[in-house]
């Protein structure tokens, strides 16, 4: 009888797929000094409302040949996993650095190569308490894992290097919170992502001045996220610059998007330049540079304009734990180039958003683009709305005359008479008047490409939610979600 579990286990890890992956021990290889060992709550329900088939390709798994049973039971119930491993960081929250952090309702599942060998790690959120979660529960809202389902899958429809949601499973608890009408109810949610190491583990072997396991860390960063650097004699500094080069992308990605993250603490800080861990983000309805996301950033520190100069910022800040390796004059010098870095990505994402692909002459490009955001800024109209009715009603004709561009769309005929769209609309077809044939037949699919026809706004995902809180009415979500991967 004594070796009954270990017959179970072998049992359960070949018939279900995502508990048969090779697993990694990459994190838990650095030692009990980066985590605590958890156990995963136990639900009274598992009901599987979401499920990412179109990750599982990337993990070598036939779609087809996972049940829904087989993610109730990984992700679900998570029987055959261990260790568990809740992660240990700190981070500047608002400005204000906190020693308190740490997953408090989660935590590393899992680590597993994809099939084109890259790490992934699979790290859940509402999975229950751990010696982080500070009084809290532990727990996930029913509403916050739709809304990070929507998040991951709208970002990544956007072009922007985010994480994604495996699954989202509900566990018919009941949960009290200030910000939803309570009692509410309860999920758990697996992410998908190339690594939780934040920019605050760094920054709290720093608190607790232990620059040896710094080092360590880094060494680990370095070796599976920065293969390419780990023969470079100067590995440490290029691995700094890199990280700069990255977040600016990031932020320029989320500009480009028109997305609102809305905590940037250094806690929510990917050390490989990845966006994850949505709360109370929103894309922008208008092109409103201060407008904020969550209702309590009672100063706008984390507005939509802000987002780059936080990045920024948050990567100077991870300088005070890094110069224990890194010389503190290399990673200024690679901080200057952060601003380069966002602009030069930011204006080449907002050319694809307009159908070109290639920069143009400078001087066009900032006329372009200055002339898009002044009538953005100035009229009310629907940031998202504009560049999918230019995707929509492109034509040729546009190419002939000014006047026909966005013919047809109601946000024209809402202007009236606007010198600001008619400057615009000249520019624009000024730059198409100059291009062959077969640079204006690739526009169409550019712009496609980076103008989804559906973007979720806040009254969007609040439909949505809805129809399930109200009637359990999975449907609209599912539409959502269909909607979102369409071109």
């Amino acid at each position: 009888m004594a070796n009954l579990p270990v017959m179970v286990m072998q049992t359960a890890e070949t018939t279900n797929p995502l508990l048969n992956l090779n697993y990694e021990p990459a994190f838990e290889s650095l030692g009990s000094d980066y985590f605590d060992e958890v156990m995963a709550e136990e639900f009274p329900l598992h009901k599987l409302r979401f499920r990412n088939d179109t990750l599982l390709p990337m993990l070598g798994l036939n779609p087809q040949q996972v049940t829904d049973e087989d993610f109730i039971q990984a992700f679900g119930k998570f029987e055959q996993r261990k260790p568990l491993l809740a992660m240990r960081y700190h981070g500047y929250q608002f400005g204000e650095y906190n020693p308190r952090l740490g997953d408090g309702r989660g935590f590393l599942y899992g680590q597993v190569r994809g099939t084109e060998s890259e790490l992934y790690d699979f790290g859940t959120k509402g999975s229950g308490r751990t010696p982080y979660s500070r009084g809290g529960d532990g727990m996930l809202t029913l509403k916050g894992g739709v809304r990070e389902v929507l998040a991951g899958e709208m970002l990544h429809r956007m072009g922007v290097r985010t994480s994604r949601c495996l699954s989202l499973i509900e566990t018919g608890m009941q949960l009290w919170r200030g910000d939803e009408p309570s009692p509410t109810r309860s999920s758990v949610m697996v992410r998908m992502n190339r690594s939780h190491i934040r920019f605050g583990t760094f920054e709290r072997l720093n608190y607790l001045k232990r620059p040896d396991l710094t080092k360590q860390l880094l060494d680990h960063v370095i070796e599976y996220y920065y293969p390419h650097l780990v023969s470079e004699a100067e590995k440490y500094s290029l691995f700094y610059a890199e990280l700069v080069e990255r977040v600016a992308k990031l932020a320029a990605q989320w500009m480009a998007a028109g997305f609102c993250h809305a905590v940037l603490n250094t806690d929510n800080m990917s050390i490989t330049g990845e966006s994850f861990d949505y709360g109370p983000y929103a894309f922008i309805p208008t092109y409103d540079p201060h407008f904020t996301a969550a209702y309590f950033d009672y100063y706008s520190r984390y507005s939509y304009i802000h987002q780059p100069d936080i990045c920024m910022w948050n990567l100077e800040m991870l300088q005070e734990p890094l110069k224990v390796v890194i010389d503190k004059s290399d990673m200024d010098n690679s901080l200057i180039t952060f601003g380069k870095h966002f602009l030069g990505n930011y204006r080449l994402l907002m050319l694809k958003k307009l159908g070109f692909e290639q920069e143009l002459p400078k001087s066009e490009t900032d006329e372009l683009l200055k002339a898009t955001i002044d009538f953005l800024k100035h009229y009310p109209i629907s940031y998202h709305h504009f560049f999918a009715d230019i995707a929509a009603t492109f034509s040729h004709k546009w190419q002939d005359d000014a006047n026909y561009i966005l013919e047809g769309s109601d946000i024209k005929k809402s202007l009236g008479v606007s010198e600001l769209f008619v400057n615009w609309a000249g520019i624009y077809h000024r730059i198409l008047n100059s291009m062959a044939r077969d640079e204006m037949d690739n526009i169409p699919r550019i712009l496609k490409d980076y103008n989804p026809q559906t973007v979720i706004l806040r009254p969007i995902i609040e439909s949505v939610w809805e129809s399930i809180s109200q009637e359990d009415n999975w449907q609209p979500f599912d539409d959502l979600l269909k909607e979102i991967v369409s071109r």
